[in-house]
């Protein structure tokens, strides 16, 4: 099986997407569970409400038990009454959900291959960029046609492109190794560097 081609952003040429990223077949509940776990690993989960054992509060009975006509009252720290505990609330928790690394790799392959089927991938000649520029970063977006939102994947070493590119609207730009099966879905298309295409080669292989 021949390799795909995809578009180099500012040049006339195309590159060879490896078959090895971009002809897996789609596994919707693969992806489905990576994407998961991805959304779930950014949550804080550090909500947190007091239970009536822990709001500060009087513990002085309100007024006697007898004589008074009105209803037998406990502690005033109970969830029924302004000021008390909260019954049921949140505590802080991790939301965090296992999935095993050659699933997750599969769901990652899976997600760039659905790109690479629509033809919303490119590559970017990072060297290109080595002096930042927004400007040059946007006309070669607009020279390619690609919709928003826009994934940007590069190495930490390319500083420059990272500049160039993360001003743009709705361009999202990302170190390969943080990027997640969640990102590279909620993207329309997806920008790859020459470098950072080599380091997920190596990585998902």
């Amino acid at each position: 099986m021949a390799d795909a081609k995809a578009p180099v952003l500012g040049k006339s040429g195309k590159a060879d997407l490896p078959k090895e990223l971009f002809a897996e077949p789609f596994h919707q509940s693969l992806v489905h569970e990576a994407a998961r776990a991805d959304l779930n690993a950014r949550r804080q989960g550090t909500a947190s409400t007091l239970t009536r054992g822990e709001v500060s509060f009087t513990t002085a009975k309100a007024w006697r038990q007898k004589g008074t006509g009105r209803a037998r009252v406990g502690t005033l720290g109970v969830p029924n009454r302004f000021g008390g505990g909260v019954a049921f609330g949140p505590k802080p928790r991790k939301y965090t959900v296992k999935v095993n690394r050659k699933a997750r790799r599969r769901a990652m392959r899976s997600a760039l291959s659905v790109h690479a089927e629509r033809g919303s991938v490119a590559v970017l000649d990072a060297k290109d960029f080595e002096t930042p520029s927004t400007k040059a970063a946007a006309q070669a977006l607009a020279k390619w046609g690609a919709k928003n939102p826009i994934l940007l994947l590069v190495t930490a070493e390319e500083i420059g492109a990272m500049k160039s590119f993360r001003n743009l609207p709705r361009t999202h730009v990302l170190e390969v190794g943080a990027a997640g099966v969640a990102d590279v879905i909620g993207a329309a298309a997806v920008v790859l560097s020459e470098t950072a295409l080599e380091t997920l080669k190596e990585r998902l292989s």
